[in-house]
């Protein structure tokens, strides 16, 4: 995907947030009575765990909100594994794409159209998917949005607070909007790592979409924010983990046929 195109996924989906967060619905408490799709089956699930697993540990809604986070990343975590895996084969990918940017150097037009398709083919030949990048965070956007309704609609949650902020209220000191936006950074350079020779202008991208992350949790409710911070953490690791040992020896190789 060029960078002009996920660009402009990533303003959309801006604009979606921006609308659903601001509904009228979002000053009406959420209970299992609520009627609509998005309520019955994403808001209401949503408030009813985070609040279950409050009471069993005395209240503490920020904990919940934490274990929630992992339960939600676990249940997704095949969807993530696969977009991993997509990431490391186009990694093994990445010494032909750059003899086919060498090929085509030229900046004309016609050169670069011809470049796009000799890489979609090669693509399709192996099997990759170059849109699954952006797989995160077209699924984590509904489950943001629902986690802003249900801290938003659910009064034990908005009520409470964890360490030093108010679950509902901004973070009086901006910590996590901060952390938010520096692991999003960490998570997104893991996942690039090995790739960058296929495409050099995703630096943009790995400066961009921190920034706008920042600038949402500097807006919305700390609970979201903490909800950000324990889902990146999640993925670093796991990138970590499953990728690691294949990122290293893709970097050296990527080095190797530059020189």
């Amino acid at each position: 995907m060029s960078l002009k195109r996920r660009i402009l996924l990533l303003l959309a989906l801006i604009g979606i947030v921006s609308i659903l967060s601001g509904c009228s619905e979002i000053n009406e408490p959420i209970t299992k009575e609520s009627e609509g799709f998005w309520n019955q089956y994403i808001v209401y699930p949503l408030s009813w765990l985070i609040t279950y697993f409050a009471k069993l540990f005395g209240n503490d809604y920020g904990l919940s909100i934490i274990i929630v986070t992992i339960l939600i990343r676990l249940a997704i975590l095949p969807l993530m594994i696969k977009q991993t895996q997509n990431s490391k084969a186009m990694q093994a990918l990445q010494p032909e794409l750059i003899k086919l940017r060498e090929k085509y150097s030229s900046k004309d037009q016609q050169t670069q159209q011809k470049l796009q398709q000799e890489t979609m083919a090669l693509f399709q030949k192996h099997g990759v998917n170059p849109l699954a990048g952006c797989f995160p965070l077209l699924i984590q956007m509904p489950i943001l949005i629902g986690f802003y309704h249900a801290i938003m609609r659910t009064q034990e949650i908005a009520n409470h607070n964890f360490l030093w902020f108010d679950l509902g209220e901004r973070d009086p000191y901006f910590i996590l909007p901060i952390l938010a936006g520096a692991l999003t950074f960490v998570q997104q350079k893991l996942m690039m790592s090995g790739t960058e020779a296929i495409n050099p202008q995703m630096q943009t991208m790995l400066w961009l979409m921190p920034i706008m992350i920042v600038v949402f949790a500097i807006s919305f409710p700390a609970a979201l924010s903490l909800y950000w911070v324990v889902g990146s953490i999640f993925m670093i690791v796991q990138t970590l983990v499953i990728k690691g040992p294949e990122t290293r020896k893709a970097s050296e190789k990527a080095k190797g046929a530059q020189k």
